[in-house]
């Protein structure tokens, strides 16, 4: 994700300073397509406005915004940055970090330090969901693998073959059926589980 043009929502309850950020942020080529100065629907303008990222600058995160960002973190995941003016307590940074925030940064937004926080929040995020991804490819891998061993060891003992035999099986009705092997070893496991 290239960040030039790159859209911004910005949560910020002072005006004056979020009018600053805006300005620095369309400096450095960002598009501030959404300002708000609370993030109680924050996941409704989120879905609305599909920002790249989302900026949020606040004393300290309390438990509505956590919950509002981790709802955005699950629904439609993108990078969240939060800026806390003067909270460094170790538990906000992991309740933040744990409803998805990719950046904690503490002692509040700086204009100037805006673009290279942004890029490795960006980072982090693409890092995450690449991370995300993965572990969930492999959970389906595995599940996969459970069923069609479920119903290899079905086949089995139902027609009293050997665990090569009911693989080819297996194999031959999915190809037959131009079906995923997972899926055929699924009816399999429903027809013989009625037996």
């Amino acid at each position: 994700m290239g960040n030039e043009g790159l859209s911004v929502m910005l949560v910020d309850d002072e005006t004056e300073r979020a009018a600053m950020v805006e300005q620095e942020l369309q400096a450095q080529g960002y598009t501030v397509v959404c300002r708000l100065t609370t993030t109680a629907a924050l996941r409704h303008h989120v879905e609305r406005v599909q920002p790249d990222i989302v900026i949020i600058d606040m004393d300290s995160p309390d438990r509505d915004t956590l919950e509002h960002m981790s709802v955005v973190n699950q629904q439609n995941p993108r990078p969240i940055v939060f800026f806390a003016d003067k909270d460094d307590n170790p538990d906000n940074i992991r309740a933040a970090i744990k409803a998805g925030v990719s950046a904690y940064i503490v002692d509040g937004l700086k204009p100037n330090r805006v673009k290279p926080i942004l890029d490795v929040a960006i980072a982090r995020f693409e890092e995450f969901q690449s991370l995300r991804s993965e572990l969930l490819q492999t959970r389906t891998e595995l599940d996969d693998r459970k069923v069609i061993e479920k119903a290899k060891g079905m086949l089995m003992k139902h027609q009293g073959c050997d665990e090569e035999q009911a693989f080819r099986t297996l194999r031959k009705l999915a190809m037959d059926r131009s079906q995923k092997l997972v899926d055929v070893a699924r009816s399999v496991i429903k027809v013989l589980e009625v037996l």
